[in-house]
Order: C-alpha cells, then structure tokens, then sequence
C-alpha cells in the first residue's frame, strides 16, 4: 500500500491493490491508517525501549499499559502472572496498581532472570508484591510451581510476553489458560510481530509465527475462551481502535 499525506489539501490517500481511497486528513479513518504506520515505524526505531515504570525499564508501548490497567481493575485479579520478566519494569507497573487497589499479587516467569535485573526488582520499594520464578514457562515444574502460588478461589488474569513464536505462546496457553477463571483474561502480547514482517529487525515468517496467530488458533480449538478487544471504558471521541503492539491478544475466560 502507498500512502500520501497531504496536509495541504486536508488528505490521506491509500492506493491499494483494491484500488484509491481519499480521506479527510481529520477523520478516524485517516487516524487509522497513519497510527498503523507509527505503530510499524516506532516498532523499526524501537520506540518503546525509552520507558521506564518507577525506576525500572518496561519496553511497552504506553496505550498497551493503559488499556491493560482498565482491565485490570474491572477484573480485580487476586494474581497477575506475567511470562517474560526482562528488566522487571511490567512486573512493577502491575505491583503498583496491587498496591493502589489494595488487592492481588504478581508472579513472574522467565527462564533466565539476570541477576542484576533479580537485583534491582528485589530492591523495589514493591518488591514485596512480586515473586519472581526462574525457568522455562511451559516447562512441567515451572508450570506446576506457579499452580502451587494460587490459592484456591483467587482470580487470575494471565499475561504471556516471554518468546514471541507462536509454538511457544500455544504451548503457554495451554499451560496457563487453566489458571483463569470466567470474565478473565490470558493476554497474548505482541502481536505486532506479523504486522512487522519484512521490516527492519523482523525474521523470516513473522506474518505467521506469532502470538496472535497462537491465540487465534487457541480460540478456534477452545470454545471457553473467545478473542475479545478490551474495549473503552471511557469514550468520547471518535477514535474506537486502539493503537496497540498487542492485536488480537485478549482471551476472555466464557465459562
């Protein structure tokens, strides 16, 4: 696709295979399309790599956090289990908003947590609401180990963000989806790997190696689980799609 903006004229134009489409410069289409291009450029120019959350490196894009804290609070998980621990900046962020609601607990997983990351998230002032799991996250043990952490009756809400292939992120959600219970949600961040495909810093089959084929796939084969946007708590602009590195990634918990 070719896409001209022209401010001058007040217009986005696409030209598809499909052929020519003329937009208002000021419309939620045209919003559409020139955030779907910063979303892919801002992802090449590793736009998210220049957060941090109280003091600790969260590499996410801003809207993901914000949207994921509304669910968060409409479904007051009692645990929160995140996949992927790098520098431990999203695990802080979801133990900050335990502390502000006076409610839950996180649990993070990785394979590998480098000790000075180990070091600086066990020093947080809200370390006291993270514990972190060192091991492959399918892995039989690790899954097991987590299972153990969860008390009967809490609420889980379940977020995979450790490797990004979608035999992995499958194997995660089956691991891990039993864990939630109805009205929550598994996450599957980072979809936006199969809108990256052939860009700078993507690899070889990313259009269907990645989390969002795997959730896709996991819903197709689940029917307790559906594929369900988060949505806006609060609306009133014009604009009903979020900007997001997390595409087709909520799975809600049915029954």
């Amino acid at each position: 696709m070719r896409l001209v903006i022209d401010t001058d004229a007040g217009t986005v134009t696409e030209h598809t295979a499909a052929g020519t489409r003329e937009h208002p410069l000021d419309s939620p289409d045209s919003f559409r399309l020139i955030s779907e291009h910063w979303v892919t450029v801002g992802w090449t120019q590793r736009y998210t790599y220049g957060f941090t959350w109280l003091g600790r490196p969260i590499i996410q894009l801003p809207e993901d956090m914000v949207r994921v804290q509304e669910v968060i609070h409409r479904v007051r998980p009692d645990v929160i289990v995140e996949t992927g621990v790098a520098h431990g900046g999203s695990l802080i962020y979801y133990a900050s908003l335990c502390k502000a609601t006076d409610r839950g607990r996180v649990i993070g997983i990785d394979v590998e947590i480098r000790p000075h990351n180990r070091a600086a998230i066990e020093a947080h002032p809200l370390a006291g609401y993270v514990t972190l799991v060192e091991g492959s996250s399918t892995d039989a043990a690790t899954v097991d180990r987590v299972r153990g952490m969860i008390r009967p009756g809490e609420r889980v809400l379940v977020l995979l963000d450790s490797c990004h292939t979608k035999a992995h992120v499958r194997a995660e959600l089956e691991a891990y989806a039993p864990l939630v219970g109805p009205g929550s949600y598994i996450v599957a961040t980072d979809g936006i790997m199969g809108a990256v495909a052939g860009r700078p810093g993507s690899k070889p089959g990313w259009e269907w190696d990645n989390p969002s084929e795997a959730a896709r796939e996991f819903a197709a084969a689940n029917p307790a689980f559906a594929l369900e946007e988060p949505g806006f708590v609060f609306n009133e602009g014009r604009i009903t799609d979020r900007v997001t590195h997390w595409p087709s990634a909520y799975l809600r918990r049915l029954a």
